[in-house]
């Protein structure tokens, strides 16, 4: 049955019934196209072509049965979401998956299982419960104090799928998706067009969701400052911080920030906000430093700090390598590599021909 394809695709594209009737020109009424979301009637052949046209997706996709089904997600977004936002972004984050799980199953790979960490989930109930949390994954997963060089490619080293999607008022998502009889993928959004930094906290701010367990009266509003406090823990561990920084400071400059964030890979801003978590800024010498941010511009957007990682640094790549050796094998042709991609034939060529252009 069409409907839950019809459905997935219509929201992914942020229209309406009543949008996506106006973009057939009215061949088929919102009521109809309701329908056929409910499988409470079939669309002819003609409709079917016309509803991908309109969609911008190909007869077999809309007509393809699949398992996939988002479960347990978690955003990281702004009070003004709407619920079309949150739709859209699910249903892009669906057909990602079908896309990466598609090309797995054309180079014949076993996918990557998440490699939850053994002591996963966490019970968390208070903020040093999600500093232990964050601990506890970088010794179940061998990682030491080392500063992570880029979190994209470890998430996707663990089993996790990584997609970066221009988004409005959305930061980030976590999800499980359940595949029928396979063990459950999981998958992290992050808004491609944040800058580096942001999105590197993003990242492990949905690990942190990932991992994490709270109590089920614990407020929503709670349950985002634990993932932030994992997020912190997580890039800036606490023993490197002290030892950098000693334990207690009357104040900081931003030559110092500077060296850090170079280190860590995370805003200054981060980096002064895990200095007050650990007690190593008291409230006035971090108003000040704040005060000096605010003043400098770096408060609000573009967010322009200086020495930032460039745009495309954790822009995740696993995906894209494995539809360049797809097509290099010639398990694909340009224009199947190309749909995988989400990228027109000429773009696709562009890519192989100048990979740094």
């Amino acid at each position: 049955m069409i409907g839950r394809r019809l459905k997935i695709a219509r929201a992914a594209s942020g229209l309406s019934l009543r949008d996506l009737s106006a973009q057939m020109e009215g061949r088929v009424s919102a009521q109809a196209i309701g329908k056929y979301e409910r499988n409470e009637d079939m669309p002819s052949s003609g409709v079917v072509l016309a509803l991908a046209d309109a969609l911008g997706k190909s007869v077999d996709y809309l007509l393809s049965e699949d398992g996939l089904e988002l479960e347990g997600v978690e955003f990281r977004k702004k009070p003004s979401t709407s619920a079309r936002e949150e739709a859209a972004i699910e249903a892009n984050s669906l057909h990602f998956l079908e896309r990466y799980l598609a090309v797995e199953d054309l180079l014949q790979l076993r996918s990557i299982d998440w490699d939850k960490p053994r002591s996963a989930p966490y019970p968390v109930s208070d903020l040093r419960d999600a500093e232990d949390a964050a601990r506890s994954v970088r010794e179940d997963w061998g990682l030491g104090n080392d500063p992570i060089p880029q979190l994209s490619e470890l998430l996707e080293e663990r089993g996790i799928k990584v997609l970066s999607l221009a988004l409005e008022n959305i930061d980030g998502l976590a999800a499980r998706v359940s595949r029928g009889s396979h063990m459950a993928a999981r998958v992290i959004v992050v808004n491609k067009d944040a800058w580096a930094e942001r999105k590197r906290f993003t990242l492990a701010h949905e690990l942190g969701h990932m991992v994490m367990s709270h109590p089920k009266d614990m407020k929503e509003a709670d349950c985002e400052k634990a993932a932030h406090r994992f997020a912190g823990a997580f890039l800036i561990p606490a023993d490197i911080l002290r030892a950098e920084m000693g334990s207690n400071r009357s104040s900081v400059s931003l030559g110092e920030l500077f060296a850090l964030k170079e280190r860590f890979g995370v805003s200054m801003q981060a980096i002064a906000y895990r200095c007050k978590d650990l007690g190593i800024l008291g409230p006035r010498a971090f108003s000040s430093i704040f005060k000096v941010f605010a003043k400098r511009g770096w408060r609000k957007p573009p967010y322009k700090e200086p020495g930032s990682l460039d745009g495309h640094f954790e822009e995740p790549k696993r995906f894209d390598r494995l539809c360049y050796r797809a097509l290099a094998e010639n398990m694909i042709g340009e224009s199947k590599a190309a749909e995988l991609l989400g990228i027109s034939v000429r773009d696709l060529d562009l890519r192989l021909d100048n990979p740094m252009g």
